[in-house]
């Protein structure tokens, strides 16, 4: 009776997690979107009700117990055929043989482990991780004030490259390559990731990384994405780390803790470079085309659900702060503010 009565706390709190409302919270979205597993395995019911515990367990209700992931459910079929039944229990008992001939005291090395959903994982992580730490680095360089001129522009474009290499590369982890090289083909692509934060900061970087204009400014959302990464990856892999918990430990616990605070302030940046580009006009470096591709950049910020809260509140501000002053001493500007806003809501 005493077990029983310890269970159903967690019983109902897997209910409340079972019918929490994921598609209506922005940071499932994100989070979601941050998960490197492999493409058959993000369309399994069981592996997405997995993730969502996990979410709930995060972000919700951190008493909420979650299980381990089965290796083996999550890498065989549901309802395999009587053949396949037979052929994996072979090729399992021919693997345990080799485990342990390869674990055998007389053995010097051990056997290298058969590739499998959790090792491809771990190397996407290890290198996500490792060019996020890269471009890190090269960003505080680049807007370090001591460091020299040229050497602080070529840091700022190997950002950016770095940036964009990393969302290709997570990019194709997650959802591979085009089915067919055709019109209908590349357009079922596209419209899967084009709402991706992965998409959305990889065109971010090629517009800056293509131009002549060099804006600082534009790697405050680099280098909050990069130290997501980075602290993610350091406290789910060097937890046991003396090292780790002497100097890393705290600095991660808020980064994961402060997502949101990272992503606001990514926002204000993003929109804030927008209007960087329309004053940059009345200078030489003016760049027409970089403007008006940006600016199609933002409206999608605006309405991809992984951005689109973030970008809302701060333009519900910026529209209570202008549209008192606007009506007030310029009303001439509502005409062409009228237009701009059928434009952007289109």
């Amino acid at each position: 009776m005493g077990e029983e009565r310890a269970e159903d706390p967690q019983r109902m709190k897997k209910i409340a997690a079972a019918a929490y409302d994921y598609e209506n919270d922005p940071r499932w979205a994100d989070y979601w979107s941050n998960i490197l597993i492999p493409p058959h395995m993000a369309s399994r019911p069981d592996v997405v009700a997995h993730f969502k515990r996990k979410f709930y367990q995060r972000y919700i209700d951190p008493d909420l117990v979650v299980e381990a992931m089965s290796t083996n459910s999550s890498s065989q079929p549901a309802r395999p055929s009587a053949s396949s039944s037979a052929s994996s229990t072979s090729s399992n008992a021919q693997a345990r043989q080799r485990n342990a001939g390869s674990t055998a005291p007389n053995s010097g090395t051990s056997a290298t482990a058969s590739p499998n959903p959790t090792s491809l994982r771990w190397d996407r992580q290890t290198i996500q991780f490792s060019v996020n730490a890269w471009v890190f680095v090269v960003a505080v360089l680049a807007i370090f004030p001591l460091v020299p001129r040229n050497l602080s522009q070529r840091a700022f474009r190997l950002s950016l490259m770095g940036t964009a290499c990393s969302s290709l590369y997570s990019l194709y982890s997650l959802y591979g390559k085009p089915r067919a090289w055709n019109a209908q083909a590349l357009q079922v692509y596209f419209q899967s990731i084009i709402a991706t934060k992965d998409f959305i900061y990889f065109i971010y970087c090629l517009i800056f990384v293509a131009s002549n204009l060099c804006l600082k400014f534009a790697l405050i959302p680099i280098l909050c994405r990069a130290l997501e990464h980075v602290a993610k990856f350091l406290r789910h892999n060097f937890s046991r780390s003396s090292l780790y918990r002497k100097y890393l430990e705290e600095p991660c616990v808020w980064v994961e803790s402060n997502t949101t605070t990272l992503s606001i302030l990514s926002s204000h940046a993003e929109i804030g470079l927008g209007f960087l580009m329309i004053i940059s006009f009345f200078s030489w470096q003016r760049n027409l085309i970089q403007t008006f591709m940006y600016w199609q950049l933002l409206k999608l910020m605006y309405h991809a659900p992984v951005t689109a809260s973030y970008h809302n509140s701060v333009w519900a501000k910026i529209g209570r702060t202008v549209n008192p002053l606007v009506h007030r001493y310029a009303p001439f500007l509502n005409t062409p503010i009228s237009a701009a806003q059928r434009w952007w809501f289109r």
